[in-house]
C-alpha cells in the first residue's frame, strides 16, 4: 500500500508540473489584459488552454495595440502556415497574403475588423515556403463585461484540398463534356428495364452526344424510351445490351438495324452500379464501309470466276511453280497441249521436262526469278507425253517464294522461222553460185589457155614456164577462193592452235603497211597487260592462226578503200571480259581478246550495216572488190567461237571489232623445231599413203617417189589399218579424211590408239567432220596442195614423232 501512495504522490508532483509549463509557454504568447480588461471567458488561461489544445488553426489578435498585432497562434496554426509563434507574434495578419489573394477578400475582412462584427470569408494565404493555401476564417470579436472590444478570435479551415478536388473535378466535367459533344463516334448511355423474369423489355435514353443523330438520323432521344423512337427495332438488341448490363461484361460487335436500313459497329459496357442497369454505347454508323465490302466481295466473287475460266479454257498452259522448280498447280491446257494431266505434274520437276540443250537456259531463268525479275520470251522444248518435244515460249512472274507463268507453243512459228532462214540460205547458196560461177570461170580461162600455149611444139622455154607459172598461180586463187567461201559458210577445215595474237598482229603490220599504201599511216597498239606480279601475259588464242592473219588483212583492206588510199589505220589488241549484245544476241560475259581495226574513212551507211557481210555484197565499183573479204571475216569469227562486230559513222570512219576466246594453254610458237626444208629428199622415209580418188592418190605416190619416199597406198580407212597389221614397219600415215565408211579422223583415233609412235597427217578440201570437231590434234594439210606442202608437213611429222620418242625414252 506505502508503494502504491508513493508512485501516485509522483505522478501527481509530475502533471503539476506540466501545467506549470504550459502555464509559462501560454504567458510568452499571450498579451495578457492589464487593468481593468477582462475576457468574455472566467479565466483568460482556461481560453488559451482550450484554443492550444484544438486541432483546428486559431489566432486571437489585439485590436487595442498598434495595427491589431497577432497575440495568439495556436499549435495547429503554425503548423498550417509553416511560420513558428515567434514569427508570428506581433505580425498584422495581412503578411500572410500574397499577389494572388482577392482583394475583395480582404476588403470583407477589414470591413468585418472596422465595425466590430463577425465575418465568414474564405481566402487565399501564403505559406512560409512560399506556396498558397485557402482558407475559410471565421472572425468574432471578444467584449469585456463592459461592452469593451478585447480581442478578436479568428478560426481557420484548410479547404484547399476540397477546392483542389472541386476544381479538378469540374476540370474533369468540362473535358468530359469537351470530349462528348466534340466525338466523331455517336455515344450515349441507356437505362434498362427488366420484366420480373430478368428479361430486357425497354430501354430508356439518358444521354447522348450530338453525333448521336448524325449516324441514326434520330433527334431528341434523351428521356426517351426506344419502344417509342423504334417500336420494330429486333430483339438481337435488347438481349445483348441486358447481357452486358447484368453481366458487367464489355463487347463489341457489328449488327443492323433494318428500322434505320443501316449497319453499325458498338462497343457497349456497363457503367454505375450494377443495380441502375446503366450502359454506355460508342458507336459508329458502318453502312458505307458494309456495301463497299459486299461490292468487293462480289467483285472478287466475280473475278475469281473469271480467273477459274481462264485458267480452265487458255489454251497456253498456266502453271504455278516454286523456285525449287516443283509444279504446285497446272492448267487442263497441258493436258490437251503435252498430254500431261494435273497428277501427272504436280510435285515433279520442271527440269524433268525441259530439253537437255536448254537446261542451262532454264537454270539462268530460274536465278533470275528468284532475284526478282520478270522473265518475258525464253523458249525451251517441253517434253510431251509421247516423247517428242514442243517449243514453248514462256513469260514468269515471281511472287513470294513462288512464281506464276504462262507458255505459249511456238513448235509452228519455229519451224516456220527454220523454213525462213532456209529460204535465206538457198537466196544466199543463189548469191554465192553466181559469184563463184563468174570468179571461177576467170579463173578456169587462165587455166584453160595456158594449157592450150603449152601443147604448143614450138613454144619457147621461157613462155612455157610463164604459163605454168600462171597455172600455178591461179590454182592458189582458186583455193584461197574457196577457202574464203568455206570460212563464210562456217564449214572451213580450220586448224587450230594455241598462238599470241599480240605477235601475229605485229608480225602482219608490215605487210598491212605495204598494202595500203605509204598515205596511209599504220599505227598498231598490242601493249601486253601485266599480272599480279608484274609478269607480262601475252594475248593467247586457240584458232588458225593463217586464217587470223586472212583476216586481218581483209579488214586492213576494207578499211584502205574505205579512205581511198590516204588516213590513219589504228590496230589495236586487247584483253575484255565480254562480248557486246549485237545483231538480236545478248551480251555474252567472259574472257575474250579483241582486236580492233579502225579507219578515219568515209564509214558505212546504216542501211548496209546488216548487209556488210553478206558474201559478194559490195558497195566498191564494178572489178574492185569480191565482197568476199568481210564474210571470210565473219566466218572465220563464228567458226573460231566468236564474233565481229562494226561500229560506223558516216563522214567518220568506222571500227571493225573482231573478238575471239582467251586461251590459257601454252603457246605452241614456243616449241621450237627445226623447219624441213621445201622438197628435201624423203632419204626412204615410209608412207602409207590412204586416198580413196584414184587421181589424187595417184599423184600423192608418185610425188612422194620421185621425192625419196617409199610410198604404199590404201584406198579406204579399213584397208589401211589391215595394212599396219603386217610387220611392216611405216614412219607416217598420209590420209584424206572423207571416204566411204570410216573416215579419216576416225581411222587417225585408231592409228593413234594401236600404233601410238606412228604419226599421221591429215588431208581434205572440205569435211563437215572437220568443220564441226577439229582435227583432235593431227597435222592437217588443205587440197589443193603442193608437193612442196606435202613434202615439208610430213618431214615435219616424223621429226616430231622422233623427238617425241627420244623424250619418252629419256
Amino acid at each position: 500500500m506505502d508503494g502504491e501512495n508513493a508512485r501516485l504522490r509522483s505522478e501527481n508532483r509530475e502533471l503539476q508540473a506540466e501545467v506549470a509549463r504550459l502555464r509559462e509557454r501560454n504567458a510568452s504568447h499571450v498579451r495578457r489584459p492589464e487593468g481593468v480588461q477582462r475576457t468574455s471567458a472566467a479565466d483568460a488561461d482556461l481560453l488559451f488552454t482550450a484554443a492550444e489544445k484544438t486541432r483546428m488553426p486559431q489566432i486571437v489578435t489585439d485590436p487595442n495595440l498598434p495595427d491589431n498585432p497577432i497575440v495568439f497562434a495556436n499549435r495547429a496554426f503554425q503548423d498550417l502556415c509553416g511560420y513558428s509563434a515567434e514569427e508570428l507574434i506581433g505580425r498584422n495578419c495581412r503578411f500572410l497574403q500574397g499577389p494572388d489573394t482577392d482583394p475583395a477578400d480582404v476588403a470583407k475582412v477589414r470591413d468585418a475588423i472596422a465595425g466590430r462584427r463577425d465575418v465568414v470569408v474564405e481566402i487565399l494565404n501564403y505559406r512560409r515556403d512560399g506556396t498558397t493555401f485557402r482558407n475559410e476564417l471565421y472572425v468574432s470579436p471578444v467584449f469585456t463585461p463592459e461592452g469593451h472590444l478585447r480581442y478578436f478570435f479568428a478560426s481557420q479551415l484548410d479547404v484547399t484540398r476540397f477546392r483542389t478536388e472541386e476544381g479538378m473535378l469540374a476540370e474533369s466535367e468540362a473535358r468530359y463534356r469537351t470530349l462528348f459533344n466534340a466525338l466523331d463516334a455517336g455515344f450515349c448511355v441507356i437505362e434498362l428495364r427488366f420484366d420480373a423474369k430478368g428479361r430486357p423489355i425497354d430501354y430508356r435514353f439518358v444521354e447522348a452526344n450530338p453525333a448521336f443523330a448524325r449516324h441514326t438520323g434520330l433527334d431528341d432521344v434523351v428521356g426517351k424510351w426506344v419502344s417509342e423512337v423504334l417500336p420494330d427495332l429486333e430483339r438481337s438488341w435488347l438481349d445483348t445490351y441486358g447481357a452486358v448490363a447484368l453481366s458487367g461484361q464489355s463487347v463489341r460487335f457489328e449488327s443492323g438495324v433494318v428500322a434505320l436500313g443501316r449497319w453499325f459497329e458498338v462497343q457497349a459496357l456497363r457503367i454505375g452500379e450494377p443495380v441502375q442497369h446503366r450502359v454506355a454505347l460508342l458507336f459508329n454508323d458502318v453502312t458505307e464501309r458494309r456495301m463497299a465490302e459486299s461490292a468487293l466481295r462480289d467483285a472478287a466473287r466475280e473475278r475469281t470466276t473469271e480467273r477459274d475460266l481462264v485458267w480452265r479454257a487458255s489454251r497456253d498452259l498456266l502453271v504455278v511453280c516454286g523456285f525449287d522448280g516443283i509444279y504446285r498447280a497446272v492448267n487442263p491446257a497441258w493436258k490437251e497441249m503435252l498430254g500431261w494431266s494435273e497428277f501427272d505434274l504436280v510435285r515433279t520437276s520442271f527440269d524433268s521436262y525441259v530439253h537437255p540443250e536448254e537446261r542451262d537456259a532454264a537454270t539462268t531463268a530460274f536465278e533470275r526469278l528468284r532475284s526478282g525479275e520478270v522473265l518475258e520470251g525464253l523458249d525451251v522444248r517441253i517434253l510431251s507425253a509421247d516423247g517428242g518435244y514442243r517449243w514453248i515460249s514462256w513469260n514468269a512472274i515471281p511472287q513470294d517464294d513462288h512464281f506464276y507463268a504462262a507458255g505459249r507453243d511456238v513448235t509452228e512459228r519455229r519451224t516456220l522461222e527454220e523454213q525462213l532462214r532456209q529460204s535465206q540460205k538457198l537466196e544466199a547458196v543463189g548469191q554465192l553460185t553466181g559469184g563463184v560461177a563468174h570468179d571461177f570461170n576467170n579463173l578456169l580461162t587462165v587455166i584453160r589457155s595456158s594449157t592450150d600455149l603449152l601443147k604448143r611444139p614450138d613454144l619457147p622455154e621461157e613462155r612455157r614456164q610463164r604459163y605454168i607459172g600462171a597455172i600455178s598461180d591461179t590454182v592458189t586463187r582458186a583455193a584461197k577462193l574457196t577457202g574464203q567461201l568455206l570460212a563464210f559458210a562456217r564449214r572451213q577445215a580450220l586448224t587450230p592452235e594455241v598462238f599470241d595474237v599480240g605477235r601475229s598482229v605485229a608480225s602482219v603490220a608490215d605487210m598491212v603497211g605495204t598494202l595500203t599504201g605509204a598515205r596511209i599511216q599504220v599505227v598498231t597498239d598490242v601493249s601486253p597487260y601485266k599480272d599480279s606480279g608484274g609478269r607480262e601475259i601475252p594475248f593467247l588464242v586457240n584458232a588458225d592462226p593463217s586464217q587470223f592473219d586472212t583476216a586481218l588483212v581483209n579488214m586492213a583492206i576494207n578499211a584502205r578503200d574505205a579512205m581511198g588510199g590516204e588516213g590513219r589505220l589504228d590496230i589495236r589488241v586487247r584483253r575484255t571480259a565480254a562480248i557486246p549484245a549485237v545483231r538480236a544476241h545478248p551480251r555474252i560475259p567472259g574472257d575474250f581478246i579483241a582486236v580492233s581495226v579502225r579507219d578515219t574513212g568515209t564509214g558505212i551507211a546504216e542501211a548496209d550495216l546488216d548487209r556488210i557481210f553478206e558474201p559478194f555484197f559490195t558497195t566498191k565499183g564494178v572489178g574492185q572488190g569480191t565482197g568476199l573479204g568481210l564474210s571470210q571475216v565473219f566466218g572465220f569469227a563464228k567458226q573460231s567461237g566468236g564474233e565481229v562486230l562494226v561500229e560506223s559513222t558516216p563522214g567518220t570512219g568506222t571500227t571493225f571489232t573482231l573478238y575471239l576466246p582467251r586461251e590459257l594453254g601454252k603457246c605452241l610458237e614456243d616449241e621450237v623445231d627445226d623447219e624441213p626444208e621445201p622438197l628435201a629428199d624423203g632419204h626412204g622415209t615410209r608412207v602409207l599413203v590412204v586416198e580413196d580418188n584414184e587421181e589424187v592418190g595417184a599423184f600423192a605416190t608418185q610425188a612422194l617417189t620421185e621425192l625419196g619416199f617409199e610410198t604404199v597406198r590404201a584406198v579406204n580407212a579399213e584397208e589401211a589399218l589391215d595394212i599396219l597389221r603386217t610387220p611392216r614397219d611405216f614412219d607416217v600415215v598420209f590420209s584424206d579424211v572423207v571416204m566411204p565408211g570410216m573416215n579419216g579422223i576416225d581411222m587417225a583415233r585408231e592409228i593413234r590408239h594401236r600404233h601410238p609412235s606412228i604419226p599421221v597427217v591429215l588431208a581434205s578440201g572440205y569435211s563437215h567432220v572437220l568443220a564441226e570437231e577439229g582435227t583432235h590434234g593431227f597435222p592437217f594439210l588443205r587440197k589443193p596442195y603442193s608437193v612442196e606442202d606435202l613434202s615439208r608437213i610430213l618431214q615435219r611429222a616424223v621429226s616430231r614423232a622422233v623427238a617425241v620418242g627420244y623424250r619418252t625414252r629419256r
